[in-house]
């Protein structure tokens, strides 16, 4: 059976808006986002896609003058709900902001969490990127094929690893992959990192026979021959890199990641615009078309109520999934 229905619509809605460049740098005065004392946290620890966008972002926005002086802070545990129950217990601080996306939708679910994003005040969505496949250099697997070959002699016996909790995207990725490869999910041996950074020392030293995770976290050790890419789970293979997508590979499947912010509820409507528009300015930055280019990732922007939108839509779809793979 093809895995489009609720996996596609999770696809299907990560509309890529382009707009071209309108900020020169040094107008965070003239457009009114200079945010004093912005404090941008990451639910999980340093070296995970939500940290390197979060930096990325803080970065970019101050060197296109738009603020001054971001603190960005992790507060890692529990898929991100951590910092999720920390950011709705900010009620109405429009100093802060938190870096997120599909992970946080998925540990919501999977860890029941009292607190959820419909609690927060939706500020951007902002970027996407495909999953990808990835061993240590020494790994006996050079290709997708011999992956999957192995997988389902003895799928419990294959460790992966992924940087997200149960229900978020590097679970929700393999699991699929699974399915499409005649595997039961729930006989998968999925291993959970709390981001990224975790979950590359245990890729590098085979503590898991492969691990999945975002392109943007891995390109450096990728481009330096310390990881073996063996595919990408996007609709398309990435420009400059030398590896097939999951339908090429004959797995019919695809999956697409996506990462935005939210900030605390209870904001004043001053708050809430003069957040969206620090966002909208970085989006329309010349420094972050640099920075999505330079990752790999797309530009997925949707804006304040919009994204909110979108949120709900991902929180039933999310479900949905989850649902649909017994997981």
């Amino acid at each position: 059976m093809r895995l489009r229905t609720p996996l596609a619509l999770l696809g299907a809605a990560l509309l890529v808006l382009v707009g071209p460049p309108l900020l020169s740098a040094g107008s965070g005065s003239d457009t009114g986002t200079q945010i004093p004392g912005l404090r941008f946290m990451v639910p999980n620890t340093p070296g995970g896609g939500y940290d390197i966008t979060a930096r990325t972002a803080a970065k970019n926005a101050e060197d296109a003058g738009l603020t001054t002086d971001i603190e960005v802070f992790n507060l890692p545990g529990a898929g991100g709900t951590v910092g999720l129950t920390r950011l709705v217990g900010e009620h109405g601080n429009g100093k802060v902001a938190m870096s997120m996306g599909l992970g946080v939708v998925g540990a919501v679910h999977t860890n029941k969490t009292p607190k959820t994003l419909a609690d927060t005040t939706p500020i951007a969505r902002l970027t996407m990127e495909p999953d990808i496949v990835v061993v240590g250099k020494n790994s006996p697997y050079k290709t997708i094929q011999d992956l999957v070959t192995a997988w389902k002699k003895e799928p419990g016996k294959l460790p992966v690893g992924g940087g997200s909790s149960p229900g978020g995207p590097d679970h929700l990725a393999p699991m699929l992959m699974a399915r499409a490869a005649g595997i039961a999910p729930k006989s998968v041996n999925y291993i959970p990192f709390d981001g990224g950074g975790e979950l590359l020392a245990s890729i590098l030293g085979d503590k898991v026979a492969f691990g999945v995770s975002g392109l943007g976290e891995y390109r450096d050790q990728i481009d330096s021959g310390e990881l073996r890419l063996l595919a990408v789970t996007g609709p398309e293979r990435v420009p400059g890199l030398d590896a097939p997508t999951l339908r090429e590979a004959g797995l019919d499947t695809e999956f697409i990641n996506w990462r935005g912010i939210v900030a605390p509820p209870g904001l004043s409507d001053a708050e809430r615009d003069k957040l969206v528009g620090l966002a909208t300015k970085l989006h329309d930055s010349p420094q972050w078309r640099e920075s999505l280019k330079k990752n790999g990732w797309h530009d997925a922007f949707l804006p304040g109520e919009q994204f909110g939108t979108f949120l709900a839509e991902q929180d039933k779809q999310v479900a949905s999934v989850l649902k649909e793979l017994g997981l």
